[in-house]
């Protein structure tokens, strides 16, 4: 059988497989979570250099915003699974070094079964941030999620998934993406957080880069730049690709799902990218014929679509399915509770509510931090609004993204000063970014007690 050559890192009693996806001490296998197992491999194969936090929030979350926290969690638990902190240094304020000398050696393994194996099971749960895995037994079901799985299987010509930030919404659009794979659906997810600011440089320019994508993730002969034609508008362009090269050429529907769509009402061609979307809503009706019953769009958002995109006739966001994404009930943080193995008991419940208020993301880090380091909500609340705290690093964001903008800032103060008196344009918003919650400005409130309290020290 051919064989292929392979790295295998090696330091004090362990030996680090990075082709097996194992990790081994004195011959005896030891279980890391994914996330785990790629931070240890990132650390080893640098050894001796000092990687900032960034670097190695990229390199182990790429495609998940987290918080600086995560990785504090992270360095902390693979310390714990060492058994020896000296293997993994803090830099202070920057970063950390993997502090032990390293050897590499060269190992063989059979070229058949040189493959990405599954990795080693779960031996506990992941720290928040980003989206839930599919598999997670963390995913608390809403409402919203039956609505938005029955709109998919329904092919609604556009499915529009509205929530304030860090409250699930791409943890819910990549479900219903599965259940479309499932169903026999071609699928294509386009991430806008993921985009670069040059891929926004114009209204050609960003169709363009989609229209590339599409025809990369669908594998398709007819590369769109091929087609191109520089006589018509992008818009058109655009429109001709997706009709004549993907979906003419597909034997299922599609399911397109678009994630971050904020990114896009800043623009100055906002309108012309959502009038495009619209029409294609429209030539369901117009066209029944036409490929485009078989074309299903699930756009995920948060800020009011309205105060950006003025003429209604060219909005895509007051047709289709409207489905608007909601914090947790008391019922579903109890849910949640259970799942984490009840670090919470049933008075505390409640009081764990009133602090986090719903909140998906504050919810799951406080249990995950309960639970793996054995906290009760006493000690919980009596550092949660802290700047250095369980929930510190998140905070100090949510300040951070404030102070960049005077005007949210001073209105953020007035709700906490006088509790309300808010512009409309400044509620909508303060709500988008997460900060507010409530039906209008007249009613306006800090979305948890812990916001309130945090922000209160710092603003007023």
């Amino acid at each position: 059988m051919n064989k292929r050559s392979r790295l295998i890192y090696e330091f004090g009693p362990y030996r680090l497989d990075t082709a097996e996806c194992r990790l081994l001490r004195d011959g005896q296998d030891i279980a890391l979570r994914p996330k785990l197992f790629t931070l240890l491999v990132v650390l080893v194969q640098h050894s001796g250099q000092m990687l900032d936090k960034d670097q190695l929030l990229e390199a182990v979350w790429p495609d998940a915003e987290v918080e600086d926290s995560n990785l504090t969690v992270s360095v902390n638990a693979l310390r714990k699974t060492l058994g020896d902190e000296g293997y993994i240094e803090t830099v202070a304020r920057r970063g950390y070094r993997f502090a032990v000398e390293v050897n590499v050696v060269v190992g063989e393994t059979p070229a058949l079964a040189y493959k990405s194996p599954a990795p080693p099971p779960p031996s506990g749960p992941e720290p928040p941030g980003g989206a839930l895995p599919l598999h997670s037994n963390l995913y608390i079901t809403r409402a919203t999620d039956g609505e938005f799985h029955a709109a998919i299987a329904r092919r609604d010509s556009i499915v529009l998934v509205k929530g304030a930030r860090q409250v699930g919404k791409t943890s819910l659009l990549a479900r219903g993406l599965q259940r479309a794979r499932e169903a026999g659906a071609a699928v294509v997810l386009t991430d806008f957080q993921h985009f670069t600011v040059d891929a926004f440089a114009s209204a050609e320019k960003l169709l363009l880069t989609l229209a590339e994508l599409i025809a990369d993730k669908l594998e398709l002969d007819v590369l769109p730049h091929q087609t191109w034609n520089s006589f018509i508008s992008p818009s058109s362009n655009f429109e001709r690709y997706l009709r004549r090269e993907v979906l003419a050429k597909l034997a299922t529907p599609l399911v397109w799902g678009l994630d971050e769509v904020d990114r896009i009402f800043n623009y100055s061609y906002a309108s012309e990218i959502f009038g495009l979307v619209r029409s294609w809503h429209n030539l369901r009706a117009l066209e029944p014929a036409g490929p485009w019953p078989r074309l299903t769009l699930a756009l995920a958002y948060a800020t009011e679509a309205h105060l950006f995109i003025s003429d209604l006739n060219q909005s895509p966001f007051n047709v289709g399915t409207r489905l608007v994404l909601e914090d947790f009930t008391i019922e579903q943080i109890a849910e949640l509770n259970r799942r984490y193995g009840s670090p919470l008991d049933e008075p505390e419940v409640e009081r764990y509510f009133n602090l986090v208020g719903g909140h998906p993301y504050l919810a799951q880090r406080g249990l995950y931090e309960m639970t793996e380091r054995k906290l009760d909500l006493a000690a919980v609340e009596a550092q949660s609004d802290r700047d250095e705290g369980l929930f510190g690093d998140h905070l100090r964001r949510l300040l951070l993204s404030l102070e960049r903008d005077a005007g949210l800032c001073a209105a953020v103060s007035k709700v906490l000063a006088e509790g309300g008196g808010l512009t409309t344009s400044d509620f909508y918003r303060l709500r988008s970014a997460g900060v507010l919650t409530g039906d209008s400005a007249q009613d306006a409130r800090l979305r948890c007690q812990l916001y309130a309290s945090f922000l209160r020290k710092r603003l007023l």
